[in-house]
């Protein structure tokens, strides 16, 4: 008979990541480096040391929730958390970030990181507009951020995965291979992003709203000499603002988790209000289920197009999927979502096995639904953007 005894100590810190809510911390000298965020104030991140077997492991997850594209729009994230780190509150970490071996057996012991996103450029401009107070230094705040974890101890990572929900979804692509080439050559490093994936598609219109949208995000904060070189080297900068057209060049392997009818590319992209004057499509990007047959087949169009722009990750050999017929946006950030009894599944697997066989090359996994919504029982429908 053996006795296995379990250190007190990896113990208590498996309890304390688990379920202790976890205080903001403020990058040292911020403002001296300037990144700051729109309204001037530090960039800021929430962190939980790993343990045990995940030590020397790293998950920096950038947090999501849209973009400024103007003046007008920057100054009205200026007085929320959107563009301020003022009044940062406690946050607990769940899904991805989870501190719990039953539902994030992969990554719970790991150093776990949620950057604060307050720039509105999902973390790269770096510009300022002085006459309005307004600061636009979204890839100052990224690289201060990663020095500071590099000095913590990401320097001799053996793992780690750079990834991000929504605008954060979107950033963990722009800054994939930055992140590789700021880790050690030893180091296994990867990228992951849900529900960042957004498409070049025209609105119910015919007009290419997202494009233009795109084009304003980079020309009001200076973001274009901040996007990646080998794609801006091929196209026109705003275009790289899009995932289809930046994973072409993508050198470190990128794992993408979407819903294929994602809750706010269908609400933003597909049918924004300013292309839909009389409401008609106002119940119908709420809830597919309420739509017409016409609005229905022209959502079944959005999902071809989507899976047509991911289509090249699916030839890639170190490219991960998870492609759900869900109608959701960011699915990772929740432990019953992530995997948990009741999470979202795609070939009967689980978000989270589905990303951590991926990152530790336990198989290829590319997950598709291969059927239109609502035909996927597991699905829960989220439109949350953090």
């Amino acid at each position: 008979m053996y006795l296995f005894i379990f250190p007190l100590s990896v113990f208590l810190l498996s309890i304390t990541a688990a379920a202790k809510p976890l205080s903001v911390t403020f990058v040292n000298n911020a403002v001296q480096k300037g990144a700051v965020c729109l309204d001037g104030s530090p960039a800021a991140y929430y962190f939980s040391p790993g343990f045990g077997s995940g030590v020397n492991n790293w998950l920096v997850h950038m947090e999501g929730g849209g973009w400024c594209s103007n003046e007008e729009e920057c100054i009205g994230r200026k007085s929320n958390s959107r563009g301020s780190s003022k009044n940062s509150e406690q946050m607990s970490f769940s899904g991805i970030l989870g501190g719990s071996q039953q539902s994030n057996p992969d990554f719970y012991n790991w150093n776990r990181v949620k950057v604060r996103y307050c720039d509105g450029s999902s973390f790269t401009g770096d510009s300022v507009n002085p006459a309005k107070g307004l600061f636009y230094k979204g890839s100052r705040i990224w690289f201060a951020v990663v020095d500071e974890l590099l000095a913590k101890g990401m320097y001799k990572a053996q793992n780690a995965l750079l990834s991000g929900c929504s605008a954060g979804g979107l950033a963990s692509i722009l800054h994939c291979d930055k992140f590789r080439d700021l880790l050690p050559a030893t180091t296994k490093v990867k990228c992951f992003s849900d529900a960042g994936f957004f498409i070049d598609a025209k609105d119910i219109s015919g007009v290419e709203r997202i494009k233009s949208f795109f084009q304003n995000v980079m020309v009001t904060h200076g973001s274009s000499q901040n996007l990646p070189a080998a794609c801006t080297a091929r196209l026109t900068p705003s275009l790289c603002f899009f995932p289809q057209y930046v994973v072409q060049t993508l050198r470190t392997p990128l794992f993408v988790l979407n819903a294929a009818y994602d809750a706010w590319q269908i609400k933003n992209i597909l049918a924004p209000s300013s292309s839909d004057s009389s409401g008609a499509w106002s119940k119908c990007k709420l809830d597919i289920k309420a739509c017409s047959p016409a609005q229905s087949q022209t959502i079944q169009g959005f999902r071809a197009e989507f899976l047509n722009a991911v289509s090249g990750l699916r030839n890639s050999p170190s490219a991960g999927l998870f492609i759900d017929s869900c109608h959701a946006h960011c699915q990772s950030g929740r432990e019953a979502v992530w995997q948990d009894t009741g999470s979202t599944l795609v070939a009967n697997t689980a978000i989270g096995k589905a990303v951590g066989d991926w990152f530790f090359d336990r198989k290829a996994t590319k997950l598709i639904d291969s059927c239109s919504y609502p035909c996927n029982p597991t699905c829960h429908d989220l439109s949350d953007d953090s």
